[in-house]
């Protein structure tokens, strides 16, 4: 696909009359998606999003909630969310489908950012990171009825996984591979109900929190997020595992991997305990994280992968998800210790 010229396509079917001077990839290079810089022949600039992943049904849902998101957040977060550009009041989505290409453009206005988070965090700054991310998730909530609906839920992505490997188990690896993918899938549909999922909330969530992903205030307030490359509408939980890597000892890293590790640190449980100061948790939700993580690795890292990260990190994290990730789900992730650290029942 010639890229440029599917970014140059979309732009004249939103407005014709404003002539593009130039398009820079501005791309982080970790994900398959691609992301533009364009500037007009006045000097004007907007922000491309070019994504072939996925389903665009998806896409164009989740751009619509995160816009109608966006609109709706009160002080202090209603300038937090990068918007789209709109076209006849809807988020303009172009659609360019020619063979087996199908790719999908958006537009954003682009996002005013301040400062970035240091590669480690000090004591005051987790707790500081904690308290904003409830305030944020409160938010979240109070908006959450006059949102437009979404069809994808945890469920409904697991059975996809367990579909395709019905269908073709040879494509995830070896017999060994396929069934421990089986088990681990079988498990999260087990333990759904065993911790009274049905009183969890459902919020918009974008976890996908790295520190290349939003800025703060000079006092560590939420200023601006973007890149909404996992949003859904789930569970504040499904949020939590990356905080634990932002917040972790170990900080943000060039060359990453997705260990359970971080939410068994001290520091994600300092993170916690702010949080749960002013948007309580409550011990099912707990013991849940486990499942979050689970998911996570079964769905965007091993039946989404190959499509999402760019072929070095797609093989890299998903040997890593056979030989570490899910071994460690059941053995190496202690819920007791963050309830009792937060001191519910």
């Amino acid at each position: 696909m010639d890229f440029h010229l599917i970014i140059q396509s979309a732009w004249e079917g939103y407005d014709k009359s404003k002539t593009i001077k130039s398009i820079d990839d501005i791309s982080a290079m970790v994900s398959t998606n691609h992301v533009y810089r364009i500037t007009f022949d006045d000097d004007d600039m907007v922000i491309a999003k070019l994504s072939f992943f996925g389903k665009f049904e998806h896409f164009k849902e989740d751009h619509r909630i995160i816009q109608a998101l966006s609109n709706n957040l009160l002080y202090p977060f209603e300038n937090l969310l990068s918007k789209s550009l709109l076209k006849n009041n809807r988020v303009y989505i172009y659609r360019y489908k020619q063979g087996k290409d199908d790719a999908w453009v958006v537009f954003y206005n682009p996002t005013r950012m301040m400062e970035r988070l240091p590669r480690r965090l000090d004591d005051d700054m987790i707790k500081k990171l904690g308290n904003q991310l409830g305030k944020f998730h409160k938010a979240c909530s109070r908006v959450k009825n006059v949102l437009p609906k979404s069809s994808k839920t945890l469920r409904t992505d697991i059975y996809d996984l367990q579909r395709q490997l019905e269908k073709d188990e040879r494509k995830f690896g070896t017999r060994m591979q396929a069934d421990l993918l089986k088990y681990h899938c079988e498990q999260f549909l087990k333990n759904r109900s065993r911790y009274n999922m049905s009183s969890f909330e459902i919020i918009p969530v974008f976890i996908d929190w790295n520190i290349g992903n939003f800025s703060v205030t000079p006092e560590l307030e939420l200023y601006s997020r973007w890149d909404y490359d996992w949003f859904r509408m789930s569970y504040r939980l499904l949020d939590f595992y990356f905080f634990s890597r932002v917040v972790s000892d170990a900080g943000d890293r060039t060359v990453f991997s997705y260990v359970i590790g971080p939410m068994m640190e001290d520091r994600f449980i300092t993170f916690l305990k702010e949080y749960h100061k002013v948007n309580p948790i409550t011990a099912d939700e707990i013991r849940f994280l486990k499942e979050a993580y689970r998911f996570f690795i079964l769905n965007y890292v091993i039946k989404d992968g190959q499509y999402f990260f760019s072929g070095q990190y797609a093989k890299k994290l998903q040997a890593e998800a056979f030989e570490t990730y899910l071994p460690s789900v059941d053995r190496d992730f202690d819920a007791e210790k963050i309830i009792k650290a937060l001191g519910l029942e």
